[in-house]
């Protein structure tokens, strides 16, 4: 049995570990090859993702129609040049572009995005899928599936019949935060349902959860709130959780995924770059895991200053898993400091990231930026317990890896 005996030992054997263990991405907003244009990839996605048009107008003068107007390939070449070239590109978000690039194997010295465009344009979706989750080890992703949108809908309904590296997840922001616009689409779509909410209406709903989770083999629903979230609430919102998404959950055996605290539309000139974070009340979240001890919840927050009572909410509430750092928590600094934080208050009982990926090589830099803040404080947890004069083996280290990149969520899941 090998003993990890020294801080040095530790640090190398954990981050080989770490880097070598396969990953469940839990969250992402990439899709299978099957739905087409709706999976993004390639260099020109990647420049344009909104967080990098949020830095770049920061800096550019440009006005923010202009910047919109521009076909995409121009967007990624003012992008290239303001914020690789005219500028030294130490944003995270930028740093990531550059190890996507690299650990594909292009020559990010050279700075030749015509190059990088080639080797992009080269690829077939397929071939280049198994290619990035590769070099990302994933072992598979989870996608956002959003019925109300037009693009994505006709994929399930001719059929789509699965693939082993993308599972689904039943994403419910159209119907529970624009029931106005969701009830017209039902009724279209062959559900009867009103405007009010009678019951009738909340059997319809909760048969429509039923056959997508069904058709989906939807791993769990999921929907992103505002800081003023509040449940029970006297609202289309509040109704449809209490009558159709928790009995569902429920009956279906599905967790119902909560991400809390967007600002949506702080700046609209933004467009997709527009939202901004504010604080949440945790307590809801305690209520919700309290008063329905049936149920699963997956949940992360997007401010920093709701972590700690999340986090000791946790504590509380077995039917309640923590994950990921969610966007603009998505920081080396602010992932190392809440991976340690939850790895001291809850062990190895949650799941330290998500991708959030939009666009496919995106999961390549995320993860192992990940890795590193992960390992770094995994470490530094062994160190701790070696100093009392406890073994750690590197069996026992493979395992927790284990644990927090893959298997906490299936077990939470209750599937093998």
């Amino acid at each position: 049995m090998s003993h990890a005996t020294d801080t040095v030992d530790i640090r190398e054997i954990v981050a080989r570990t770490v880097a070598k263990t396969p990953v469940t991405d839990l969250h992402t907003h990439l899709y299978a090859p099957a739905f087409g244009p709706l999976l993004l990839w390639g260099v020109d996605e990647m420049l344009t993702y909104h967080y990098l048009a949020a830095e770049l107008l920061r800096v550019s003068n440009m006005p923010y129609d202009a910047y919109w107007a521009l076909p995409r390939k121009q967007q990624a070449e003012l992008v290239w040049r303001e914020l690789f070239i005219e500028r030294s590109p130490v944003g995270e978000a930028c740093r990531g572009v550059l190890t996507a690039l690299d650990r594909l194997g292009l020559d990010v010295s050279e700075r030749d995005l015509d190059a990088y465009r080639t080797y992009f344009a080269d690829q077939r979706p397929e071939d280049h899928v198994d290619t990035v989750l590769k070099t990302a080890n994933l072992k598979c992703v989870v996608m956002t599936n959003d019925l109300f949108d037009a693009s994505e809908r006709p994929v399930w309904l001719k059929g789509f019949d699965g693939d082993k590296r993308f599972h689904a997840a039943l994403r419910l922001d159209g119907l529970l935060n624009d029931w106005g616009r969701a009830c017209p689409a039902m009724r279209e779509w062959g559900y009867d349902v009103e405007p009010n909410l009678g019951l009738k209406t909340l059997g319809e709903v909760r048969r429509f959860l039923d056959e997508w989770i069904l058709r989906m083999d939807a791993l769990y629903m999921a929907a992103s709130f505002p800081p003023d979230f509040a449940f029970p609430e006297d609202s289309p919102r509040g109704r449809l959780i209490e009558s159709c998404v928790l009995p569902a959950g429920r009956d279906n055996g599905v967790p119902f995924a909560m991400m809390i605290g967007v600002k949506r539309n702080v700046n609209p000139a933004l467009k997709l770059a527009a939202d901004g974070v504010g604080l949440s009340n945790v307590d809801v979240v305690a209520r919700l895991c309290a008063d329905y001890p049936d149920n699963r919840f997956m949940v992360t927050m997007l401010a920093r200053e709701n972590q700690h009572e999340l986090c000791v909410a946790a504590r509380k509430f077995r039917n309640l898993l923590l994950f990921g750092c969610w966007w603009f928590l998505n920081n080396p600094s602010l992932i190392e400091e809440m991976t340690r934080m939850r790895m001291e208050l809850l062990g190895l009982s949650f799941v330290p990231q998500h991708s959030d990926a939009r666009v496919l090589e995106q999961v390549i830099y995320k993860w192992e930026h990940s890795r590193a803040s992960v390992a770094k404080v995994l470490s530094s947890k062994y160190a701790d317990l070696v100093a009392t004069g406890w073994q750690v083996t590197e069996s026992e280290i493979a395992r927790d890896a284990t644990r927090l990149l893959d298997r906490n969520f299936w077990d939470f899941l209750g599937r093998s």
